[in-house]
This record gives C-alpha cells, sequence and structure tokens, in this order.
C-alpha cells in the first residue's frame, strides 16, 4: 500500500509541473438563455465563456481552473430561486456570475447573501439591487453594471436640458426592472421641475401599444422615455410609426439591444441611451481584441453582438472575481468577499480598468464618468457624442 501511495503522490506531483490543474474554481452563471431577455443572457453567458477560456489558457487562478456552473433562469423570478439553491447547495459553487433581470436579482441572490457566497451581477441594473441588505454585517452583492441610478439622471438630461423637451411620457414594463427605473426616472426629471405628462405601464409579451402611446400623444408628449426590454421597446417605435407619429425616444441601456433593433428596423433610428460599452473598432486596444475574439468563437448575426453591453460586463465579470481568487488565494466566500473589497492591482477591463473599484460601502464598480450616450443608426449603436469614442481611446 505505501508504495502504491508513493507512486500516486509522484504522478499527482508531475501532473501538477507540467501545467495540470491541481483544482477546479466553479462559477454560477445565471441568465436568461431562451425567451425575450435572451439576447442579454446569451451575450452575457458567452462573454463570460471568452473570459474562462482565456484565463485557463494562461494557467487558471493560481494554478486552478475555473469551470463553468451554467443555468437558464428564463428571466423567471421563480426559476432564478432554484438556480440558486441548486448551484449553492448541489454544484458547490464559490461565487456565481449573471442575473440580467433585476427582479430575478432581487428574488434570487438572498441566497447567497445567507450562505456567504458572492454575487456578481453582471447586467442587471435595478438600483436596489446591491443594497437589498442594508442590514447586514457584509453585503455579498456586487455589480459592474450602471445602476439605473446613474442612467436615470443621464436619460433626463439628455431630453430636457440637452434637447429641452419638457413634456415627457414615461412608457415602462410592469416588471421590478421597468418600475423601479420609472421612480428612478421620476425622480430624475423632479430635479429639473418636470412631472411626465403621462405615465403608462405595459407587460412583457405585449404587441401592440396603440393605446399607451395615444395618450402620450392627446397629452402633448414632445418625447417618449423607456425602461423595458427590447421586443416590448420595438413595439413603442413601431407604433408611433403606425400611428404617424414620430417622437424621439431616449431610454435605458437596453435600447441597444438586437432584440429591439432588429425588430425596429428604421424605426428604431435615433433611439438614444446610456451604454457602458459600444461595439466600435476605432477604440481601445483591449476593445479590439475583445470584439475580435468574441466574433470568431461565436458567430454573431451580421457580425454584431446581440447585445455589446451583456457580452463586455459579462467578461469584466470574470476577470473581476478571478482577480479577488487570486488575492484572497482562498474560495471561501468571506476571503473572496474582503479581496473585492479592497483589490491592490488594477483589473484591466474592456468597459474600464478597475482601480479599486469596490470598498465595504460601495459595491457598485461602474460610475456615471464611465458611461455614454449611445444612438441607433442603421440596424447598429454609435456614439452619440463623437468626443466619447475619442476619450475612451485614452
Amino acid at each position: 500500500m505505501n508504495i502504491r501511495h508513493h507512486i500516486f503522490a509522484v504522478a499527482a506531483a508531475a501532473m501538477l509541473t507540467t501545467g495540470a490543474y491541481a483544482a477546479d474554481i466553479k462559477l454560477g452563471v445565471s441568465g436568461p438563455f431562451t425567451g425575450g431577455s435572451a439576447s442579454m443572457g446569451v451575450s452575457m453567458r458567452d462573454g463570460v465563456r471568452l473570459a474562462a477560456k482565456e484565463i485557463n489558457a494562461a494557467g487558471g487562478v493560481n494554478g486552478n481552473k475555473i469551470v463553468l456552473v451554467e443555468r437558464d433562469d428564463e428571466a423567471k423570478n421563480e426559476r432564478g430561486v432554484q438556480i440558486a439553491q441548486e448551484l449553492i447547495n448541489n454544484e458547490k459553487v464559490v461565487a456565481t456570475l449573471g442575473y440580467i433581470n433585476t427582479g430575478v436579482a432581487l428574488a434570487s441572490q438572498r441566497f447567497y447573501q445567507e450562505a456567504k457566497i458572492p454575487v456578481m451581477n453582471n447586467v442587471a441594473t435595478g438600483t436596489l439591487i446591491t443594497k437589498q441588505f442594508p442590514n447586514a454585517p457584509e453585503n455579498y452583492v456586487f455589480r459592474n453594471a450602471a445602476a439605473d441610478n446613474i442612467q436615470a439622471p443621464m436619460i433626463a438630461k439628455e431630453a430636457v436640458e440637452k434637447r429641452g423637451l419638457k413634456k415627457v411620457a414615461i412608457l415602462a414594463d410592469s416588471t421590478n426592472y421597468g418600475q423601479l427605473g420609472r421612480e428612478d426616472l421620476e425622480k430624475a426629471l423632479k430635479g429639473y421641475g418636470v412631472t411626465p405628462v403621462a405615465t403608462e405601464k405595459f407587460n412583457i409579451g405585449d404587441v401592440d401599444m396603440t393605446s399607451q402611446l395615444l395618450k402620450a400623444k392627446n397629452a402633448g408628449a414632445e418625447v417618449i422615455l423607456t425602461y423595458a426590454i427590447g421586443p416590448e421597446l420595438a413595439q413603442i417605435a413601431n407604433g408611433m410609426a403606425k400611428l404617424g407619429w414620430k417622437k424621439p425616444m431616449i431610454g435605458s441601456w437596453t435600447l441597444s439591444m438586437a432584440s429591439f433593433i432588429d425588430t425596429a428596423g428604421k424605426n428604431g433610428n435615433g433611439a438614444t441611451m446610456p451604454e457602458t460599452f459600444i461595439q466600435n473598432p476605432a477604440t481601445t486596444p483591449k476593445r479590439k481584441a475583445f470584439v475580435d475574439a468574441y466574433l470568431k468563437d461565436f458567430k454573431p448575426k451580421n457580425g454584431i453582438i446581440a447585445s455589446p453591453v451583456s457580452a463586455a460586463q459579462g467578461y469584466d465579470s470574470v476577470y473581476l472575481l478571478a482577480a479577488a481568487i487570486k488575492q484572497a488565494n482562498s474560495t471561501e466566500g468571506p476571503k473572496i468577499l474582503a479581496a473585492l473589497q479592497d483589490l491592490k492591482a488594477p483589473v484591466e477591463g474592456v468597459v474600464i480598468t478597475y482601480n479599486k473599484p469596490f470598498s465595504a460601502t460601495n459595491h457598485e464598480a461602474i460610475a456615471a464618468k464611465d458611461v455614454v450616450m449611445g444612438v441607433v443608426e442603421n440596424g447598429r449603436v454609435e456614439f452619440l457624442n463623437a468626443e466619447d469614442a475619442t476619450a475612451k481611446k485614452k
């Protein structure tokens, strides 16, 4: 037996010295890979896959391989809850990446909070997400997406301050995302002394916005402000065209989704939104390398990432977690938490380079200065302001 143990030990040591991985680091990936939110979910997942592939090819994290445990939450709160419990209890993940939908995040991440396992929200933007547990001694919820309390003031500023449009209508879907975003918008507008002339709601899957648009039109709205996701946003743009009533659409970042741009067609031109990432080859070398690798590996339609923001933030979220695990030299939740809150080395991402992105009191990696305005032009998103494209090269 001793001889056999000795042989096994020698073989194991040989494996380690020849580049094999010592152990696996299991990371959960939860998002909608089917349904109306799928363009965001699949783009995020593929960005995560790309980063994990690169990290593993470079030797992993402290010699350990990242293994992704992917689950389709279908943008359903109850499914998200089931997945969270499975990933924690059965798969024993050390952290989870994802959440596209604010409602799914708010329903699911409490299980990670209780289990002391970090969650990196890489797409969901509801302002409440990182503040869901204000009385907890430690907060295990992080985010590297632009929260709605960053986006809503930018939307209001574009409409009221820059364009002088004070008769605004808000059209928001009935989900947590839409209604929490509407509240942030109303708060931002109040800062300009503006009260919406119409505030209308609709449900996921609605295909006729005539009623809501007529109320906005009859109220004299000069601009439509939106908080929803792609398919329904397209119905708003197409509905305006059907009524022969074209007004500017300014809304949250989801106006950049392929499911809006492709379905709205020419009716989507001019739609304006805050963005952390625009698929433009003229920006930084890091961004170009990311886009080139993504297109090579995943071959999206027409060479356009279905949701570039989701892909880029998904990619960066892996590098942020990997940096924390490396620094902690541990996969224990409290140690990863401590490292995330005090990252010593900068993390070069494609959205930004993250210099001490988190602290014990701030779990938001993205600030207002990191967000620009994008505009839909002929089937893709471009920089609204040319100087933003130049600034992002620096």
